[in-house]
């Protein structure tokens, strides 16, 4: 998992709440086996005029013009700015998937689905929290002009190039495994040496446990 420290972006504004995951990403894409190339596909029927396929490039459909991530100054936004409930819907992990393997690092909006927001951290992607009137003045910054945003996850703020700061509240844990770029399974790798130790004690007090172990190991 790719770890987050700091990370300073354009944000693009995305004016809508209770954005759900089909829009995200819609069902039909999901029939994909990787993790990867979603990000094409990533609000897709907002973001084109024409239907695509798992076949289909960015560059040969027709683009809706009036869609945020389709205007200039956002094509490199790696912010993602949005309404309310952002990730509402379907439990699909794919829609964090989408979102990360297009460029951005992370979501700021006044509110987030539960189970969006912890699929989010399993990912490497950073879900923000901020007071709904902070965010609409940012979206609003945002629409004027460009607007770069600095996230600094170890003294969780979001910061502006004016020196304008906003703290956000993160678990302990989670921010933990972002900094360290750990997924669970990251994390009890971690402890492999601890994990051998008590395997080789239980082994010693409790042979008759691992007889079954031992013949596999043997046979094999």
């Amino acid at each position: 998992m790719q770890a987050f420290t700091t990370h300073t972006g354009i944000a693009a504004p995305l004016a809508r709440s209770n954005v759900d995951t089909d829009a995200i990403i819609p069902k039909q894409y999901l029939k994909s086996i990787k993790r990867t190339g979603f990000g094409a596909f990533l609000f897709d029927e907002w973001r084109f005029t024409d239907a695509g396929t798992l076949d289909s490039t960015p560059e040969s459909r027709s683009e809706n013009p009036d869609f945020v991530l389709n205007q200039r100054q956002y094509r490199d936004a790696s912010i993602l700015l949005a309404g309310k409930n952002f990730g509402c819907g379907s439990s699909r992990e794919h829609a964090v998937w989408a979102l990360a393997d297009y460029g951005f690092r992370a979501v700021i909006a006044p509110s987030f689905a539960d189970i969006f927001f912890n699929n989010s951290f399993k990912n490497g992607f950073l879900p923000i929290v901020l007071e709904e009137k902070v965010v609409d003045e940012l979206m609003a910054e945002a629409q004027q002009g460009e607007l770069r945003l600095s996230i600094d996850l170890q003294a969780q703020t979001v910061s502006a190039p004016d020196g304008r700061a906003w703290p956000f509240e993160i678990d302990a844990f989670r921010r933990d495994s972002l900094l360290k770029g750990l997924d669970e399974i990251g994390h009890t790798l971690e402890q492999a040496s601890d994990i051998r130790a008590y395997e080789q004690r239980r082994a010693a007090e409790a042979p008759w446990l691992f007889t079954d172990q031992q013949a596999d190991q043997q046979s094999a």
